[in-house]
């Protein structure tokens, strides 16, 4: 029993030293954190703006004469061609006055033919005659301005496009200026997006002569749009208010998946000189907002709030909350907490970079 006592005790002796030994290379060893600082350098990135779609020709079709509404030759939603007769309103009235000003035309002609030979005999004067000619030209205009009110009965198509809602129904009296659908030219969209001082100055800078820049559409259900648009035309002012200046970018439409009114995203590459880039891996997200931890001379962390202007594969572009001269920490992140002191690793931001890939979850 006193052997087994004995030999017991040794054991426990043994595991004391041994722990007592590894507790004591750990506080000698203590863990370094690897540092790094943000990198400048010249690059682009794809971004998206907001978008409204326009039809390169989007009109309204009123009704320019009085009357009952006798045929509707359309529907919703339907394409027409250029000519195609969409409305008619009731024309007897205009038919007659079509005809009166037609009798009046015969009347004067006869009353010049008459007159022109009796001028040239003297047998009255010429006044006479201008005044017959006269008659005559006045009649001739009011058949034409007769003829004019009798074809706005029919309402055709000023162009190619689909017809939007239909405003009236059959039978309705229609008043002059009364809307009776819209007409839409989707052939070609117009996308508008705004984009900001410094961008459009980017933009102005990297443009070339001749040269559309391309950009792209993500449409509402998140897929790209099959073709490539071009910036064709920038307004002419900035909005005072947001700062931003209105860009329109012309895209083909051939098989009519665009409609006048929908919305979307414009993805255009902006160029960045001497952006300021630091790896992904190296911010924390609180409550949606993205922070780093900066060492400072003593070795120090602090948690700071940064700004991101746009992501990169595996890399953010600083807007604001960090300068170029600063440490951050690089790993180990959530080892640490504010005010801490650490012993450090310093990292080139070049290398960093260069090796950098973001684990897989």
């Amino acid at each position: 029993m006193k052997r087994i006592l004995v030999l017991m005790g040794g054991v426990c002796a043994s595991l004391c030293y041994t722990s007592c030994t590894s507790t004591q290379a750990e506080k000698l060893a203590p863990v370094q954190f690897h540092i790094t600082s943000p990198e400048k350098i010249d690059t682009s990135f794809t971004k998206a703006y907001v978008s409204q779609i326009r039809a390169i020709r989007n009109i309204e079709i009123r009704a320019q004469e009085k009357g009952y509404l006798q045929e509707i030759y359309v529907d919703e939603g339907q394409f027409v061609r250029k000519g195609q007769l969409l409305f008619k309103i009731m024309p007897k009235i205009y038919e007659a006055e079509q005809e009166k000003a037609q009798a009046e035309l015969s009347e004067a002609a006869i009353e010049v033919q008459n007159t022109q030979p009796l001028a040239e005999k003297n047998i009255v004067s010429k006044n006479e005659l201008a005044l017959a000619q006269a008659r005559y030209n006045k009649a001739k205009a009011e058949l034409a301005l007769a003829q004019v009110h009798l074809g706005f009965t029919e309402i055709r198509a000023p162009f190619d496009g689909l017809i939007d809602r239909l405003h009236l129904k059959l039978g309705s009296l229609v008043e002059e200026g009364d809307l009776l659908t819209t007409l839409s030219d989707n052939s070609q969209m117009w996308v508008y997006f705004n984009v900001s001082e410094p961008e459009y100055l980017n933009f102005k800078a990297h443009e070339k002569a001749g040269d559309k820049m391309k950009v792209s559409l993500m449409m509402a259900n998140n897929e790209i749009f099959p073709h490539t648009g071009t910036v064709s035309t920038i307004e002419s002012e900035f909005n005072n208010e947001t700062g931003n200046i209105a860009f329109r970018a012309t895209f083909p439409n051939q098989e009519g998946l665009l409609r006048h009114g929908e919305t979307g995203n414009v993805l255009m590459k902006v160029d960045l000189k001497d952006a300021l880039i630091i790896p992904q891996k190296a911010t924390l997200e609180i409550m949606d907002k993205k922070y780093v931890y900066v060492v400072d001379r003593n070795d120090i962390v602090q948690l700071r709030p940064i700004t991101v202007e746009a992501s990169i594969p595996d890399l953010y572009i600083i807007k604001d909350g960090l300068s170029a001269d600063e440490h951050i920490l690089l790993e180990g992140l959530r080892k640490v907490k504010n005010n801490d002191k650490i012993e450090i690793k310093y990292e080139d931001p070049k290398s960093v970079i260069t090796h950098l890939k973001l684990p897989t979850e």
